[in-house]
This record gives structure tokens, sequence and C-alpha cells, in this order.
């Protein structure tokens, strides 16, 4: 028992709760949306800083640069414009510094044999051993070297310089800290705005993600919704993107689905309701049927044998009616209209003694369409069988067919009774029927079946006022949209 209950569990209705778990997805859209933003916007910062710290770093090396170039040139003049004489290590560094003035973020060093001689602005790093450490080496060798201070990194470039036994150098101290300050805070201020940018497009991509997802939403409702006796709930269709092109599919298919679920309930109320008259005569008879006498047996097997015709002719024109909805419904092909209506007309000749005419006989040239030629046949010989049925031994029974104006007209005439103007939509209804001879079994569903049929190729079936010239007779036509063979396109309706 354990195992069969689990069982049905596992294979049975998932529980809603299960089937909804997870992330919705509105909020996938958005978290990728988030992501690809922050990925983008934090690339974009580690790209801004490192260009500008390289900017800054170049910056620094051209004020260096530029200084002790500067130095250079004055060493190449060579003379001390206070004695007129060449210039020695210590006049040399002293005049330079005092004809220089170094930037906020830099310090000037003299430098002369083994200690710093002058500097320029006052500045107690100097003094500071590890500084002393990291520049003697530059002053005899050049160069440059990074020092971690308490004001943050700094750069000492040395430039040294020789008179006879003299040696000395001019130091150019770059205080980088200062200069990275001001990037940090455009970085910092990068961050804020990134950061807002980052929420705003985070919600703008919810908003529109929910927006374009509202059809969906409302699709899984009305989905929901749809139940076994209520298919006529929609969705609304806005806009003109692939969202509303799949709206308008699931309501293309919505109304395939209703239009399958009303012809499979009509058909079972016209079998039941049509079916439940002979059933019960068949029951009746048989009930009282006495088998011990053969006349009886012989007469009742012929009645029941003419109302189990009768119900198979009915439930084969209920199918037909059932079937006219199916995308295979019809087999349309290249046909010649003359050669259909003269068929017809041969074929129709079977139902009855009467005066058969073909009203339009058609050369082969121009009158080639695109149709279902037995399914129009059927129609066309639904019409004379019915036009018998209403005309006497001898009248006359017309049949034909043309093409004008973009039309395929088919036509069945007779000078019967004809059809009062007040039944002439009633009578292609199902189970619809007018005045009738005494002599007519039929069930009310040939007309609806011809009906279906020109609906099916685009068209409609009626009835009219039999031609001029004919007091009396009824008229019935099928129009149809004329596709030729070269016509790519069918303006028939999908089914």
């Amino acid at each position: 028992m354990t195992t069969g209950t689990t069982t049905m569990t596992g294979t049975g209705t998932t529980d809603p709760a299960s089937r909804r778990a997870g992330w919705s997805v509105r909020t996938r859209i958005a978290t990728a949306v988030a992501l690809l933003v922050t990925v983008a916007l934090a690339g974009a910062g580690v790209i801004v800083y490192v260009v500008e710290r390289e900017r800054i770093d170049n910056s620094v090396q051209r004020e260096v640069e530029q200084e002790l170039d500067e130095f250079t040139r004055l060493e190449s003049e060579g003379i001390d414009p206070r004695t007129g004489r060449p210039f020695d290590v210590p006049s040399l560094l002293f005049t330079f510094l005092e004809r220089n003035v170094p930037d906020n973020d830099e310090l000037l060093v003299g430098w002369v044999e083994d200690a710093p001689e002058y500097w320029f602005p006052r500045d107690d790093l100097v003094a500071d051993p590890a500084f002393r450490a990291t520049a003697e080496p530059l002053v005899t060798e050049g160069g440059s070297a990074y020092l971690d201070t308490a004001r943050g990194e700094v750069r000492i470039t040395s430039q040294p310089v020789r008179q006879g036994k003299v040696t000395g150098a001019l130091l150019v101290v770059a205080y980088l800290d200062e200069d990275r300050a001001e990037l940090a805070a455009t970085m910092r201020t990068y961050a804020i705005v990134a950061l807002l940018s980052l929420f705003i497009i985070t919600w703008v991509a919810w908003w529109q993600a929910g927006r374009l997802l509202r059809p969906l939403r409302t699709l899984r409702r009305t989905a929901d919704d749809i139940s076994a006796t209520d298919l006529s709930q929609r969705i609304p269709e806005t806009g003109n993107d692939d969202i509303t092109a799949l709206t308008r599919t699931v309501n293309t298919m919505l109304d395939r689905l209703e239009a399958a679920f009303v012809g499979q309930r009509q058909f079972l109320d016209d079998a039941g309701h049509e079916l439940r008259t002979p059933l019960t005569v068949l029951r009746g008879h048989l009930e009282l049927l006495d088998a011990g006498s053969p006349e009886e047996v012989a007469e009742t097997r012929t009645l029941l044998l003419d109302e189990v015709d009768r119900m198979a002719r009915l439930v084969g024109d209920l199918i037909l009616l059932a079937k006219t909805g199916r995308p295979d419904f019809l087999a349309p092909r290249e046909t010649d209209l003359g050669d259909l209506a003269a068929s017809v007309v041969a074929k129709a000749r079977a139902l009855g003694d009467r005066r058969w005419v073909l009203d339009t006989p058609y050369d082969d040239a121009g009158a080639r369409v695109v149709l279902d030629e037995q399914r129009i046949t059927q129609a066309l010989l639904q019409l004379a069988d019915n036009a018998v049925k209403h005309t006497d031994a001898g009248d006359e029974i017309g049949i034909g067919a043309e093409v004008g104006d973009g039309r395929v007209r088919c036509w069945v005439r007779d000078s019967g009774d004809g059809v009062p103007p007040e039944d002439r939509e009633r009578i292609f209804d199902r189970f619809g029927r007018a005045a009738v001879r005494s002599n007519d079994e039929g069930f009310g569903l040939g007309l609806s079946i011809v009906a279906a049929i020109a609906e099916a190729h685009g068209g409609r079936a009626y009835a009219d006022d039999p031609p001029p010239g004919r007091p009396r007779g009824a008229l019935f036509v099928i129009d149809l949209p004329a596709v030729r063979p070269l016509e790519e396109e069918s303006p028939w309706p999908a089914s």
C-alpha cells in the first residue's frame, strides 16, 4: 500500500507550491541586467583608474624631467654669476635651488658628498634615515627609487654631478599620493554615480520586464481560468512586438480549441437528441417482438434495418459536419469548372426523373480554379437531391457554375415549391427545416453540410429568388473566392 501511494504521488499532479518554486522570469531578467551593468561599470571604473594613474605617473615623470633638464642646462653654462668662475658642486646646487620653485608635491634636495646640503622647501623628510639610506646609492649611480613615508609613497630621482674630486647630486622628490588622492576622490565620486546608475537601470529593467511579461502573466491566469465549460476568455492584444504576436497566436489557438469544443459538444448534443427517437423505436419493437411468429420477425427486421440505415445516415452527416473545422477537411486542387458542372449534372440524373439542364456549358479556357472538387460536388449533389424532393417528375432542375469579379458561383435551381424569404437563412442551420413534402425523410442536415463546405472554402451558401423569367422555384448558390492556379496564397481562412 505504501509503495502504491508513493507512485501515485510521484506521477500525479505537481504540488502548486513546488511548481512555483524558484525565481520568476522578471526577477531573473532584472538580476541579469544588474549583473551585466555591475560588470560593465566596474570594468569601466578599473580601466579609468588604471589609465588615470598611468597619466598621473607620466605627468610626475615629465615634471621631474623638466627639473633635471633645467639643472643640466645650468650645469652646462659653467659660470657662477657671483664669482664669474665655473660652478663648483655646492654653488651649482645652491644656485639651482635658489632659482627654481618646486611644485606643491615636490621637494628639491642638493646632495654634496655624503649628506644633503640644501633643500627646498623645508621638509623633515631630509632627516629621515630611511630617506638617506634610499637616496645615498642614487647620488653616485643616478636613477629613481620609491620610498614609503608618513606622507605616503614618494619617488626619488637623482641627477649626479661631479667636478674634480667633489661629487654631488640633485634629488627631485615627488609625493605621489597627493596626485593619487585626487584620483581616489574622483573614483569615489564615480562609485557613487555608478551605484546610483545601477539602481536606476535595475529598477527600469524590473519595470520594463514586468510590462513586457504582463501578457504572459495574463496568459497564465487565463489558462488557469479556462475550464472544460468555458473557452471564451481571450488575452488582450496591445502593441506590435513579439509578445503581442505570441498573444495573437495563443488567442488563435484558443479560437480553434473553442471551435473544436463547441463542435464536439454540438455533435454530442445533436447525436444524443436525434438518435434518441430511433433508439427508442428499436428498443420498443425489440421488447414487443414475438420471436415465435416468423411473419412478425420478418416485419420487425425490415423496420429495424430501415431505422438502422436512417441512424447511419444521421451519424454520417453529423461526423461530416464535425470534420468541417479540421485542417484536412479540404483537399484543393486545380479544377476545370465546366467539367465539374457537367459531371455533377451527369451524376444528378440518377437522383430522380427530372429534366436536368446544364446552365453554363464551359470551354476549358478561362475556367480553371483551385478548390476541393469532391467537396463542391458533394455540396451540389446535396442541393440537387434537395431540389428533387421539392419538385415533381418532369420538372426542370438546372445546375451551373461561373467565374467573375474574383468569385466562383455554383448553383442549383429548380421549378418546385420555392423557399419563403423568412426561411432562407434558417434552413442552413442544423436541423433547420422549412415546409417539406410528406415523403421527405431528411434530418435537416443537408443544407447545413452545404453551408459548412462553402465556409471551409472561405465563401457562403444562400437561397435566392428564382432567376428572371421563372416565376416559381428556388435558387441555391455557393459563392466562393476565386483562386487561380498560379496564385500562391489562398484566401481561405485557416482552420
